[in-house]
């Protein structure tokens, strides 16, 4: 059975995560509180942004900037977009 939680993101019951994104206390904060489609939606959007601002994950800076917009994307903040990105309607 798949385990579900009160998603931070979406405000609504969904499946859950089913292990840590990463290790840590930041990874199991995600694991309690963010279902699959909300990482799965940050993932791809993550993605975005990495290629966009042409992003170098070997950067401490550029992991801490994208740490920071992703606690803004989980909390319904105004976070970085891809320049000239119109996200499709669903």
């Amino acid at each position: 059975m798949t385990r579900m939680i009160m998603c931070r993101k979406y405000h609504k019951e969904l499946p859950a995560l089913a292990r840590p994104p990463f290790p840590g206390a930041k990874g199991e904060e995600l694991y309690q509180q963010i279902s699959q489609q909300a990482w799965d939606d940050w993932q791809k959007h993550q993605t975005m942004i990495i290629n966009e601002r042409q992003l170098n994950m070997m950067n401490a800076d550029d992991r801490k900037f994208l740490m920071q917009e992703m606690d803004k994307f989980f909390a319904g903040e105004d976070f970085a977009k891809a320049e000239g990105y119109t996200p499709e309607e669903k």
